[in-house]
């Protein structure tokens, strides 16, 4: 891999025009495509692409092997079924430089089904799938069942303003117009989704600013967004990738995903068990938050201990009861929808996670669909699991840490799972 990059980087140099460096904000805008009506277009108007080989391994079993299936309440699951299905009847364009997604040829028979039922109640939902869908069990590389860790994630709700002053001094920052971003994939397709941000030194790529950096460089950082009143909830809602934000005025707005300065993530729990400040067990979010309003002068050392830094994009609310759009495009779905490592489930692919509530051993079993990704989120049954929205949401996602399996639900007739 490390051979790989290099190269890659010698290739850029050599020659820009030999992979594509993406311009902040060049792709077209996201379309709400849950606002419109479900299309399924003819198998064999479906282009197909090259396979994208998957790390993991899967063995089909019964519906009675996966635990508590028959418990999993679907009276409100259509909806996102339904949505899932527009995002895979998608064409991938066959892009290496893309996350994988589930074939969408295995899915059109599923999907066209789907068109057209209009199932009333839970139990004609799960007849539906259970008729249309074989589960597979998911095996790690040794072909072992794949057990990892399940955390959480949510959509905040922070104070914030147009511009700084007063309380709101804390920016939330869009891509900067120096970054630029290199698709590893379009010269190495091995290395299909993988990317390195940086920016230009006279001829030379190097990495971009740390958070470090940019916090010290007043008159040279990216354009804010907002300011927010509080430094500990900006790091936090780039944590989670997304939140929303209520201006002065009562207005409420999203920030979405835009990029990232491309540094590896570190955990600030971590480093404040290494000063002695907290123990690793107890470095939730709330506890994180606590510390800070004890030690307000050590908050800005507490979060250059992570590098890494997000930048967004504003959107509106247009339904409250949507959550973010993920990785896959898609509005996220209030716990039913997690992030996934792509190399072992397609993004599309619906999911029965078998895991915990958090901080507890009262089970939590359900239905889920492989919508979004994240870069802590590394390894065959890993799994982030969205909240949701709010205070609640939020309490949850903090706490969460378990162990947990899964199973992927995939077309009877398309064999096992394939990604594209």
């Amino acid at each position: 891999m490390r051979r790989a990059l290099v190269a890659a980087l010698a290739v850029l140099l050599a020659s820009c025009a030999s992979v594509d460096i993406e311009e902040p904000g060049a792709s077209s805008p996201d379309i709400d495509i849950t606002q419109q009506p479900l299309k399924v277009p003819p198998l064999e108007a479906l282009r197909d692409s090259a396979e994208r080989p998957l790390a993991g391994r899967f063995v089909p079993v019964s519906w009675a092997a996966l635990p508590s299936w028959a418990d999993d309440d679907l009276s409100q699951l259509w909806p996102v079924f339904i949505n899932n299905c527009k995002g895979l009847m998608r064409p991938t364009g066959g892009s290496q430089t893309q996350q994988a997604r589930a074939t969408p040829r295995a899915w059109q028979p599923v999907c066209q089904a789907a068109a057209q039922a209009a199932p009333q109640s839970g139990a004609e939902v799960r007849a539906f799938i259970e008729r249309h869908l074989q589960p597979w069990r998911l095996l790690n590389e040794q072909g072992q069942p794949a057990r990892n860790t399940v955390t959480g994630y949510y959509e905040p709700l922070v104070r914030g303003a147009r511009k700084p002053g007063g309380a709101y001094q804390w920016p939330l920052y869009q891509p900067p117009a120096d970054l630029l971003t290199i698709d590893l994939g379009s010269v190495y397709p091995e290395l299909a989704g993988k990317r390195i941000r940086g920016k230009l030194d006279g001829r030379r790529v190097v990495p971009y600013d740390t958070r470090a950096e940019i916090a010290a460089t007043p008159g040279r950082q990216p354009p804010a967004i907002v300011w927010i009143d509080d430094p500990v909830e900006a790091f936090f809602l780039q944590i989670q990738g997304s939140g929303r934000v209520q201006l002065p005025n009562g207005e409420v707005i999203r920030l979405a995903y835009a990029d990232h300065n491309g540094r590896p993530y570190a955990s600030i729990g971590r480093w404040l068990a290494d000063q002695g400040e907290l123990p690793l067990a107890q470095a939730s979010m709330q506890n994180i938050k606590a510390w800070a309003q004890r030690n307000p002068h050590r908050v800005q050392e507490m979060l250059n201990a992570n590098p890494a830094m997000v930048f967004f994009r504003e959107e509106r609310v247009v339904d409250p009861e949507h959550g973010p759009k993920g990785a896959y495009g898609i509005p996220l779905a209030s716990r039913r929808t997690v992030a996934v490592d792509t190399r072992y489930v397609p993004l599309g692919t619906p999911v029965y996670l078998a895991t915990s509530m958090p901080a507890s051993t009262q089970p939590l079993r359900r239905l889920v669909f492989a919508q979004d990704t994240g870069a802590a989120i590394k390894g065959a049954a890993r799994a982030d699991f969205f909240w949701g929205y709010g205070t609640q949401a939020g309490e949850l996602a903090g706490r969460m840490k378990q162990n947990g399996e899964m199973w992927v639900l995939w077309p009877k007739q398309a064999g096992a799972p394939s990604a594209r």
